[in-house]
């Protein structure tokens, strides 16, 4: 019997460090969460490292927790980036068919994808992603799945996704210091889509917004394929500086009011109490509503969706979002977020929870946004694991076929003596004459 395989998903983000643990059968079909660790962050700004010390010793701790509670050693994880100098641009990439029989293989698309990465990008820039947008045959276009079909010329649209050498580095030199070697480094929308959305929202079409501490995350998915993605450096902290700001708090106190009491729409407090803020240097403390703390939240996190809404338009696919719009990560989860964000894009909106893991005793304890990356993490490299098998199985079949091919034995045809003897009686017949 083949042993599970643990996977390690490591979210090193702006405000927290998350590692989630699971196992994986082989197929693939059963994830178990069997540890998870969190930690506060302060290593990070906007989503790139800014003091490797701090970040190293937040992934300690988070690593640490996650081993505990699973039981098992990490040494291996793969770690989600974001950030505002992740860029996209869309390249054309073209390989002939190397079947002598004209029919396209997972070999054949590999090296489409391999010859697309060799497009050229600036030294301090780093291919994260190419991702095939739609195939061509021979000129056909439309194409979503050419395995399997005839061809000679196979093509298609791809849309490359980098990020800066710089920050890429440093997210694994915090790792490598850490005593962990990186697996490999996936985009965090493109991870969160794993773990909150399902194949019916890909497929119909859907807009994911990630809300983190330090940046906010977009994702536009349309025929189950990853159209189109942007970051940029509006996201929950910003929340919390504002409240800082009116309030004259401090950011750690900023950011505690803002999770027990803080509202994005005033339609969505039912007793509009008073709560406390603590005073400074010895002052006394002072009372404040939820609704004035409302009035502070909602234009923030108004602009950051206005935000949002900007990029999905940039995308070309608004009109064609028919699954509407998935928010996720922690600040989705302030109260009355999902219900202003529905205000602005005019479309239908919900709370993206991790999903796609068997229920166990971590399992609702992961079921919450902010563990989005993290899970999705473990989806992608779970996905990749099937993908992996699933072409060496279809390489393994090819060339048992055509080693056995080789090895039939070949009968002989009789036709060269048939004519030989032929030839013999004719010339006898000619001497007689």
């Amino acid at each position: 019997m083949i042993p599970n395989t643990i996977y390690v998903g490591l979210d090193i983000g702006t405000t927290k460090v998350c590692a989630v643990v699971a196992s994986a059968d082989p197929s693939g079909r059963r994830i178990d969460i069997i540890g998870k660790g969190l930690a506060e962050s302060e290593g990070l700004k906007r989503g790139v490292v800014t003091n490797i010390p701090k970040t190293v010793d937040a992934i300690k701790t988070a690593v640490a927790m996650a081993e505990q509670q699973a039981g098992v050693r990490i040494k291996r994880v793969l770690i989600g980036i974001a950030g505002d100098h992740i860029q996209t641009f869309t390249t054309r990439a073209m390989v002939s068919v190397s079947s002598p029989a004209h029919e396209i293989t997972e070999t054949d698309v590999t090296r489409l994808l391999e010859n697309a990465r060799l497009v050229k990008i600036d030294n301090d820039r780093t291919i994260l992603h190419v991702i095939p947008q739609d195939y061509s045959i021979d000129g056909q276009d439309g194409i979503t799945d050419p395995v399997g079909m005839s061809g000679i010329r196979l093509e298609a649209d791809v849309l490359v996704i980098t990020g800066s050498l710089t920050a890429i580095e440093n997210m694994h030199r915090c790792a490598t210091r850490a005593g962990l070697e990186v697996e490999s480094v996936v985009l965090q929308p493109l991870a969160s889509a794993y773990a909150v959305l399902d194949d019916a929202e890909r497929e119909l079409g859907v807009a994911l917004i990630d809300i983190g501490g330090g940046t906010t995350d977009i994702a536009v998915f349309k025929d189950n394929i990853i159209r189109f993605t942007n970051i940029f450096a509006i996201a929950g902290n910003k929340v919390t500086d504002d409240i800082a700001e009116v309030l004259a708090i401090r950011n750690i106190e900023a950011e505690r009011i803002k999770v027990e009491y803080g509202h994005t729409i005033a339609d969505s407090i039912i007793r509009d109490e008073m709560f406390q803020v603590p005073g400074v240097g010895g002052r006394r403390p002072t009372e404040v509503t939820k609704s004035l703390l409302c009035q502070i939240i909602e234009p923030r996190m108004e602009e950051m969706f206005e935000f949002a809404l900007h990029e999905v338009m940039k995308s070309g696919l608004a009109h064609k979002l028919n699954a509407g719009i998935v928010i996720t990560g922690g600040c989705s989860l302030l109260r009355g977020a999902d219900e202003l964000a529905q205000r602005v894009f005019n479309m239908p909106v919900k709370i993206g929870i991790p999903a796609g893991f068997s229920v166990n005793g971590f399992a609702p304890e992961v079921q919450n946004p902010m563990y989005a990356t993290a899970v999705g993490l473990i989806h992608f490299a779970v996905q990749q694991m099937v993908a992996s098998h699933r072409a060496d199985a279809t390489l393994q079949q090819n060339t048992t076929t055509t080693d056995e091919q080789e090895s039939m034995p070949v009968e002989v045809q009789p036709s060269n003596g048939i004519k030989q003897g032929l030839l013999s009686k004719v010339k006898t017949w000619l001497d007689e004459l």
